[in-house]
């Protein structure tokens, strides 16, 4: 039953053609509220596969980014405990640091926290990517 209800909601979310940060929203709360078992999942597949074209493409980009989310999520659970197993616990800062970071930084971090020995390691990492970021306002054209 949940797949139906999650598969139509998804359809009319996509025939509102919202802008992106009020889809988001609402895709997010649907896929928070309504979990899918293995069973559950494959209908709900199916179901989208119903869908007429264009809203069958809507449908796939929102849950290809909650899979993509879900993905840096995990990523993110996996970093914070190689740190706090490497360096030790990490102020709330610092996490919040790097909560912060893309799903490319993540990964760059993953790699690179293996050579860390101490906090400091890890700040001087993250300035670093701070550094090498430019904001698209203070480039200059």
């Amino acid at each position: 039953m949940h797949q139906r209800v999650k598969s139509e909601c998804l359809r009319l979310l996509a025939m509102l053609q919202l802008d992106a940060a009020r889809m988001q929203l609402i895709s997010g709360f649907i896929d928070t509220y309504l979990r899918l078992n293995a069973q559950e999942t494959e209908i709900f597949q199916s179901e989208i596969a119903q869908f007429e074209p264009t809203q069958q493409e809507v449908v796939m980009q929102i849950v290809t980014s909650w899979m993509e989310e879900g993905i840096q999520q995990g990523e993110l659970k996996v970093i914070q405990r190689q740190l706090t197993r490497r360096i030790g616990d990490i102020t709330p800062e610092l996490q919040e640091r790097v909560r912060g970071l893309s799903l490319t930084q993540l990964e760059d971090l993953a790699e690179a926290l293996l050579d860390f020995s101490t906090e400091a390691d890890l700040v001087t990492w993250l300035q670093q990517q701070q550094s090498d970021y430019i904001s698209p306002c203070d480039r200059s054209f």
